[in-house]
């Protein structure tokens, strides 16, 4: 079962989504205040197991609607995800994964992950 941790950073909270490994395997924005990053996390309960895979990837990719994760690779070639609501807010990035299909296994474990998930703060 994973878990989401509350971290205070300098400027706000964010939370990590962590596998039952330990790995982390989404983060969040910094919010300003507890209650904020607790609705971030719902809306991640709520929208990662149904969210399509959007593969930005390949060429002429089809493109849908909200909420969805977002597979791109960024500026240094790795693969990235992003979990966007259903408002189009971007709510939980990944980080850089080396190959699309570990990539893809990140996307899943958020999928998986996040339904049961306990939430805590470090």
């Amino acid at each position: 079962m994973g878990k989401f941790v509350i971290i205070t950073t300098k400027t706000g909270l964010k939370f990590n989504l962590k596998a039952t490994n330990g790995e982390v395997i989404a983060t969040s924005q910094v919010y300003s205040n507890e209650l904020s990053c607790r609705k971030g996390i719902a809306s991640v309960i709520k929208n990662a197991p149904i969210a399509p895979v959007e593969n930005q990837t390949v060429e002429n990719f089809k493109k849908t609607g909200s909420p969805k994760f977002e597979v791109y690779t960024d500026k240094s070639q790795e693969f990235r995800f992003r979990l966007k609501a259903r408002n189009g807010q971007i709510i939980a990035v990944s980080e850089g994964y080396k190959s699309l299909k570990s990539c893809l296994n990140g996307v899943e474990s958020v999928a998986k992950n996040a339904v049961d998930a306990k939430i805590e703060k470090a």
